[in-house]
């Protein structure tokens, strides 16, 4: 427990000690931003799954876009129209003008026209007096998401102008996949001391990209590392999808560790040693992979009571 707690919360440690000279005042501002954007995600997943329950059309009509419902006509939408006998009601003139308020400028008129035919189809729905009762508690719902995408926006461009001033933040973002907003809480996380991590493998057993290994006996055991940093692992998840389309090398190597057999390369990391080499590809049956230039053998699995073990 005092472990996670050491890895998680930055005023536990000292500032010297986690090497923030002058990058406190970014670590402050981009954890705020992430930790408003998880509460951007729990607030729409929570009016989601309300609207599911007596509003189904809202979510089915705006499950195509990216944004879903955090796009900002669909809440605009939602505002007018908070059930399904309300949505009926309104015009294609009003309909026209909520979108547009909302900030839309192109193709209107065919949005405002897709939304009708979604709210004309026959759709289940929930007694009067239950679905009056759920369009108040969605309206109770509404302004939480509107205020958290809000405070996202907010914080997140004063992250970015933050970060700017930093005397790392050239490099930082000049790596693939990283820019302003996933520099930031990059820099906020690992800090500016060049002496903090010994090595890349430290540097990865923090962010909780490097597995644990469980031996007892014959039975050997690899499982995800628990006790991490999470506002880290979760920017290096975010870091490593992105560099598969920014950087061919960091693509090839993905490639590379999947055709060996890593099924763990659908899910990269960025979080490695500098000049580490790549994995060797495997060879023969049983496998045999190369260590120190030696070759080495490795033992089967075992099994027991029943369950693959690794």
């Amino acid at each position: 427990m005092l472990a996670k707690l050491l890895a998680d919360r930055p005023e536990t440690v000292p500032a010297a000690a986690r090497g923030l000279r002058t990058g406190q005042s970014d670590c402050v501002l981009a954890r705020a931003q992430q930790d408003a954007v998880w509460d951007q995600t729990q607030a729409h997943n929570r009016l989601r799954s309300h609207l599911r329950e007596y509003y189904p059309a809202i979510p089915e009509a705006f499950a195509g876009k990216r944004e879903r419902l955090l796009a900002r006509e669909a809440r605009a939408v939602l505002a007018i129209a908070a059930t399904l006998a309300a949505a009926v009601r309104p015009t294609h003139n009003r309909l026209k003008s909520a979108i547009k308020c909302s900030g839309r400028r192109r193709r209107i008129e065919a949005e405002a026209g897709r939304l009708l035919a979604v709210f004309h189809q026959a759709q289940l729905h929930q007694p009067p007096l239950v679905e009056e009762a759920m369009r108040r508690q969605t309206l109770a719902l509404l302004p939480q998401l509107d205020a958290a995408r809000r405070a996202c926006e907010d914080l997140a461009r004063d992250t970015e102008e933050l970060f700017l001033q930093h005397p790392d933040a050239e490099i930082i973002a000049s790596f693939p996949g990283l820019a302003g907003l996933t520099g930031a809480r990059i820099l906020a996380e690992i800090g500016d001391n060049r002496t903090r991590f010994e090595s890349g493998r430290d540097l990865k057993a923090y962010a909780g990209s490097a597995p644990v290994t469980r031996e007892s006996g014959k039975s050997r055991r690899v499982s995800h590392r628990r006790i991490k940093n999470s506002h880290l692992a979760a920017t290096g998840r975010n870091w490593a999808f992105s560099a598969l389309t920014a950087s061919p090398g960091a693509h090839a190597h993905c490639n590379r560790r999947r055709d060996i057999g890593d099924h763990l390369s659908r899910r990269p990391s960025p979080l490695v040693q500098p000049h580490a080499r790549p994995a060797p590809p495997l060879l023969g049956n049983p496998p045999e992979v190369r260590r120190n230039s030696r070759l080495v053998r490795t033992r089967p699995a075992p099994v027991h009571k029943g369950r693959l073990t690794q």
